[in-house]
């Protein structure tokens, strides 16, 4: 098997991850990527059929499976209940739960409160000088729909925000004891501030999320409460960090392309967000574990292994997209891997679809003259493929 040598942390790869993508498509499309530590796909095909593909799935095989360290006991309780990690018949029969709560008419009836909160946070920002719109904006709006769509206060925002970061920190290229211990506290703190919550509605039911996950049921079955707050949980770390580095990586898309204000009016922005979400995604690896031996082209992927999927690198795959390196808002559409596949798409894409939809639109009617202060810059948190600054003028 051919193999890739590139360090993650390699810091032109974390400024512009696209070109080696190429390069990897040209040698593989299946290697076996040194520094990861697994064979990875980097062409549309493989990864889309490979998402779907039954053989292959997100949880543990069972031989595998390690104690739980001390240090890390109160993030794993959470990480045991999240459907992220499970497959059928559990995963069914939570996601099918989750679903029944997390219905289309309760998203698209968010969109009045997603304006609102746009609208406030724009109307803060000041004019002439250069602002980060990362922590200022593209933060802010997700982590406080996800409060309202709780029914936690809204002012918990900061917290909420800072559990999320710390527990999602440990999904990062090179992860140490100090992130784990900071990931064990935030759930610990983010798991009792919850359980308060489930309490308090079971008692005392409102028109929130969490009522609706109390009450959806299927087949006669409940969720928990520990299945009810790691849903909870997961809702908020993945639907919050995906939009909020969507939404980061689109504003310094459409500014770097000068890209038109008809790109954004009320016909042609789904169209523009799709092509933000292809070419320039939040999320660029989604990893499994083979289920049995599976033959990918002339390599095996042996049972037990893992394979990366990198969903960054199939978004730019020629085969499928004409000039894949072009951001083409009026691009016919066709399908990406940026919200997964399979049984694991993404739950919250349709809010993250409509909080784009509604952000971008907001803030380049507030501000048709937005311009670049600084050339946007990337973190260092492969496999999130985020901007650590966003700075901007009005």
């Amino acid at each position: 098997m051919k193999t890739l040598n590139l360090s993650p942390l390699d810091p032109d790869f974390v400024q512009n991850p696209y070109a080696a993508y190429t390069r990897a498509r040209a040698q593989g499309p299946v290697l076996f990527w040194q520094d990861y530590g697994m064979m990875a796909a980097f062409d549309a095909a493989t990864v889309q059929a490979l998402l779907r593909d039954r053989r292959l799935g997100r949880e543990t095989p069972a031989d595998q499976r390690k104690p739980t360290p001390d240090h890390m006991r109160d993030f794993y309780a959470v990480e045991d209940q999240s459907m992220l990690e499970l497959e059928p018949p559990t995963h069914t029969r939570l996601r099918g739960l989750v679903l029944r709560a997390f219905t289309s008419r309760r998203i698209a009836g968010l969109a009045p409160e997603i304006e609102e909160i746009a609208q406030a946070l724009l109307a803060d920002l000041p004019k002439g000088e250069a602002i980060d719109l990362i922590p200022a904006f593209c933060t802010q709006l997700p982590v406080r729909i996800i409060a309202r769509l709780l029914g936690v206060p809204e002012d918990m925002w900061p917290d909420l925000l800072r559990w999320s970061n710390d527990m999602v920190a440990v999904y990062q290229i090179g992860r140490t004891r100090a992130t784990e211990e900071a990931a064990n506290t935030a759930a610990a703190d983010f798991t009792a501030f919850l359980r308060r919550y489930v309490n308090e509605r079971r008692q005392d039911p409102r028109d929130d999320l969490i009522t609706q996950l109390i009450a959806a049921e299927e087949g006669g079955e409940k969720l928990s409460t520990d299945a009810l707050i790691g849903t909870c949980i997961l809702l908020l770390n993945a639907g919050h960090e995906a939009t909020v580095h969507a939404l980061g990586n689109g504003i310094a898309c459409l500014l770097e392309n000068n890209t038109p204000a008809s790109a954004l009016a009320p016909d042609a922005i789904n169209a523009t967000v799709e092509e933000i979400l292809r070419y320039d995604p939040p999320l660029h690896v989604f990893e499994r574990f083979a289920y049995e031996d599976i033959e990918l082209g002339d390599v095996m992927l042996e049972k037990g292994r893992k394979i990366a999927l990198v969903l960054g690198a199939a978004g730019r795959d020629p085969a499928l997209y004409d000039q894949p390196d072009v951001f083409d808002p009026t691009r016919p559409a066709k399908a990406h891997a940026a919200f997964g596949g399979g049984l694991h798409f993404c739950v919250g894409a349709p809010l993250a679809r409509l909080e784009m939809q509604i952000a971008l639109r907001a803030l380049f009617d507030h501000a048709p003259n937005l311009q670049l202060a600084a050339p946007p810059r990337f973190a260092n948190t492969y496999h999130f493929h985020k901007l650590e600054r966003l700075m901007v003028t009005i």
